[in-house]
């Protein structure tokens, strides 16, 4: 079937962490609600904050440069942390929380229960020359060991053994999490990024919209999505619905968003190549305001700057040069509903990234999938 003969959705037209945060210098907007954090990823904000390259925008970095928060996540873990690799490569750690407090509570379903766990996490390496990139995603559900970590306010939480990944971040905070992280890898993240629900949905129709073919109906009641297969421009509440969803495609497990958040990915850094931000003068400030209202970094990216330096850096990296895996986990036999980490086969994919080597195919072979593969692919 033809993508013409596909159903459009319609779209707009023309259109918290834990612990203090750190805001940069400049005009300071009031203090917004402390949102939750969903899907994040580095390029996301490259299109939006380029626009600051050129001249005469005084102005305007003073008020995005207003709008960042960041987290100092060197200070809250000191220096027991694995080595900086020096290679030319960096590891992005790419957060999200599936809290449903404020304003993010009708967004994509879920309860207001007041809490905040990492909803999803992806490794983002980026190999030397900023030309490809490794994304590992590590599962919410993971039963690991915490290693005993500080918060941003300094306070300590001590070890945990076999509870979910997603308790780092809601025991800790960002901090917890990257600790967390490094323990499981032996890999310096060397920056940290997140978005919240409200932020990434704006973000999509700010773009206007983001187009995906499904290859089969998705209906998933609880994250509010509802698609029959065939192409579909998403708006930014459906996009948060499509990355959220579990229930309404594959096996209903987390394996499966996981590979459904990996595809819609891929689309949106090709939306964002393809928008032609340059001749849409409104697009282009409406992005930069969403993006660095939307994101929040560590320390050393908490400018406007820094954050547009990193974010050029990673213009070169297309959807074709990403390489997207989940890591290698296997069912728990005590409850399917969670998964446990395959150590050899992970330690492969941890050594690679380390060395700044492509994964082995063989780090992946025979591990646990959410059976939604392909279910959801670019147009």
């Amino acid at each position: 079937m033809s993508a013409d003969s596909m159903p459009e959705s319609g779209i707009p037209e023309g259109t918290g962490t834990n612990g203090p945060r750190r805001r940069a210098k400049g005009h300071r907007r009031k203090p917004r609600e402390k949102h939750g954090k969903g899907l994040r990823i580095a390029a996301w904000t490259a299109a939006g904050i380029v626009v600051l390259a050129g001249g005469g925008a005084g102005f305007l970095y003073f008020k995005f440069n207003g709008n960042i928060d960041s987290v100092d996540i060197d200070q809250a873990l000191g220096t027991d942390r694995p080595k900086k690799v020096d290679n030319g490569s960096e590891n992005i750690l790419v957060l999200g929380s599936d809290t449903r407090s404020g304003s993010n509570k009708e967004l994509g379903g879920g309860a207001d229960d007041g809490s905040a766990r990492s909803d999803t996490a992806m490794i983002v390496h980026v190999y030397k020359g900023h030309k490809k990139a490794s994304v590992v995603s590590i599962p919410r559900d993971t039963l690991i060991d915490r290693p005993e970590c500080t918060d941003a306010d300094g306070n300590t939480h001590a070890a945990a053994n076999g509870v979910m990944f997603n308790s780092a971040y809601s025991t800790g905070g960002a901090a917890c999490a990257v600790k967390t992280v490094e323990s499981i890898t032996d890999l310096r993240m060397d920056h940290y990024l997140e978005v919240d629900f409200q932020g990434f949905q704006k973000l999509v129709d700010d773009l206007g919209g983001v187009k995906i073919t499904t290859t089969e109906d998705i209906n998933d009641p609880d994250s509010h999505l509802n698609l029959k297969a065939g192409t579909h421009r998403l708006d930014g509440e459906q996009a948060l619905g499509l990355v959220r969803t579990r229930h309404g495609v594959g096996d209903g497990s987390d394996l499966g968003r996981i590979q459904l958040q990996q595809a819609f990915i891929k689309a949106l850094i090709a939306q964002v190549k393809d928008v032609g931000l340059f001749t849409n003068p409104k697009k282009l400030y409406d992005l930069a305001d969403t993006a660095t209202k939307t994101v929040t970094t560590d320390s050393d990216l908490g400018s406007v700057n820094k954050l547009m330096s990193f974010a050029n850096g990673l213009r070169g990296i297309s959807p074709d040069n990403m390489t997207m895996i989940t890591m290698p986990v296997q069912y728990d036999p005590a409850d399917l509903n969670r998964v446990l980490i395959e150590e050899k086969k992970a330690d492969r994919v941890w050594k690679a990234l380390k060395d700044d080597r492509p994964i082995p195919k063989s780090a992946t072979e025979g591990t646990a999938t959410g059976q939604a593969k392909d279910v959801v692919t670019a147009d």
